[in-house]
């Protein structure tokens, strides 16, 4: 029997071979423990190298959120029902900043903060997920905003055009029909290759029901995703939920598309955010809200852009929503916020009750993106609009008085009737551009100067019909070119119909 004769050489290579692909199993998980819990928060001891925003596990599954990091023990908002968390319970870290599903699977769902369905209609089929808190687009990656987002609303495109990538604070008292508007414009943005985010905070559930209701009955649904985070769920998903819905925007915006993202109502996130940083013993300041509350709406809005082109020129416009107690735009949370967004939408109470609605405030209300985001044919059409709203507003007062009036200020008193008329505009009938472009056009040319008041809701409906059925070629001019048609050609079809036009006795 030969011998086999050991080389060293070859043992040591192969014993080289196996260290090479030798791959370390240990996994470290990091545990702690809860020391205090209550109302959401729980403080937990022993995770020493946590990050800020991430995401923990309790041992009963509920997640939480890592907030106040402090020397000996860690603030965390539970994001769910705290009721079960006990005292000595074990909280362990996942090693994931808080992020959300993302992507087109979303969209015709009703999500809760944390992206999960409560729609009833089973799960969603997405991998993909954002962290929820992402840098806002830097200064180069940016371009001005240029083109329009038709809200439909005459008051509102008219006087103060809202362009794709603006933000656009809708401001007002309680049930002044700011919600309306949103819902107005998401409506009106069928076929125009939008992806609406509808974000409601601290609504009531039989609320945010009526508005997926309404979104689904005129076929708004298929372009919507709906963030809601109801007045029952705890403070902790109220502050994450319009995170959340720009998150998902984000997805869109970053792909070249195009993101409309209404948030319902920041003043009740910011009281949200407020009831979380009190328990978390952060220091309060004016009017008992964190030094950060500033902070906390500007990351949120200044996401919203409109992107250069080496980035797919994709937008994102937001419409954040703040609720005044008794028009007070001058307390903290309105003045934040309207001192971070590109112009508001004032809606009075006053002028809702006198039923004019949408109540929109010519006068307090500014677009700070001004003419760049509306058609030239509107442009030309709306340019003495406001002027002849306010100069009407300002004379108003003395037509009261029901003196002799000159012939001028008599003028000036019956456009301004017949304007504050037009401006009215039903619930849910958003108005396409070039019919609004007809209805200001015959309007500001004195067209309607001499038909009666009581009438001239009536006229405009029965103008468009008349210019669909014999002038549609005007309209397209309109929708194609976005400039006015041939003048006298357009008058005179105005003109033409008004012959027709039976004034009622």
């Amino acid at each position: 029997m030969k011998r086999m004769s050991i080389k060293a050489e070859e043992i040591s290579t192969l014993i080289k071979k196996q260290i090479e692909n030798y791959q370390s199993q240990i996994e470290v998980n990091e545990v702690g423990t809860v020391i205090q819990v209550g109302d959401g928060i729980a403080r937990a001891h022993g995770l020493d190298n946590v990050m800020s925003g991430e995401l923990v596990e309790f041992s009963n599954g509920v997640m939480g959120m890592a907030q106040n990091l402090e020397e000996n023990n860690v603030g965390i908002i539970i994001l769910g029902p705290f009721t079960e968390i006990r005292e000595g319970d074990e909280v362990r870290r996942t090693g994931r900043i808080m992020e959300v599903p993302v992507g087109e699977a979303l969209i015709g769902r009703v999500v809760n903060s944390l992206g999960m369905p409560v729609d009833g209609k089973g799960p969603i089929n997405t991998t993909k997920t954002r962290p929820i808190e992402g840098n806002a687009p830097g200064v180069m990656d940016r371009k001005s905003v240029h083109e329009p987002l038709q809200t439909g609303i005459k008051a509102i495109d008219s006087m103060v055009p809202i362009g794709r990538g603006q933000r656009e604070l809708i401001i007002g008292d309680r049930q002044t029909g700011k919600t309306s508007i949103a819902v107005d414009a998401i409506i009106n943005q069928k076929g125009q290759n939008m992806i609406c985010i509808y974000v409601a905070i601290g609504q009531k559930e039989s609320t945010v029901r009526n508005v997926v209701e309404t979104l689904r009955q005129y076929g708004a649904l298929d372009y919507t995703i709906v963030v809601t985070a109801s007045a029952s769920q705890p403070a902790p998903l109220l502050f994450l939920a319009p995170y959340a819905g720009v998150t998902m925007g984000e997805e869109f915006m970053y792909n070249g598309k195009h993101v409309l993202v209404v948030y319902d109502d920041l003043s009740k996130q910011a009281a949200a955010y407020r009831e979380l940083s009190l328990l978390l013993r952060r220091p309060p300041g004016r009017e008992a809200y964190p030094g950060d509350v500033f902070f906390l709406h500007s990351r949120l809005l200044e996401r919203a852009a409109k992107l250069s082109d080496a980035l797919g020129a994709g937008s994102l416009t937001a419409l954040p929503f703040i609720e005044t107690q008794a028009g007070d735009v001058s307390a903290y949370i309105p003045t934040n916020v309207i001192s971070i967004t590109d112009g508001q939408i004032f809606l009075q109470s006053d002028l809702f009750y006198s039923g004019v609605r949408p109540a929109v405030n010519a006068g307090l209300s500014v677009s700070r993106v001004g003419g760049s985001a509306q058609i030239k044919a509107m442009k030309k059409v709306a340019g003495t609009l406001r002027l002849d709203l306010a100069s009407y507003r300002e004379l108003e007062a003395f037509a009261q008085f029901g003196s002799d009036l000159d012939k001028s200020t008599q003028a000036k008193l019956n456009r301004g009737v017949r304007t504050v008329e037009v401006l009215k505009q039903g619930l849910h009938k958003p108005q396409s551009v070039e019919k609004q472009v007809t209805i200001l056009y015959a309007l500001t040319r004195g067209l309607i100067d001499d038909i009666p008041v009581q009438d001239v809701t009536r006229f405009e409906s029965e103008l468009f019909a008349f210019m669909d059925a014999n002038h549609k070629d005007l309209l397209d001019h309109i929708t194609n070119t976005k400039d006015l048609p041939n003048e006298d050609a357009y008058k005179a079809a105005i003109e033409n119909f008004k012959k027709g036009f039976v004034v009622s006795e």
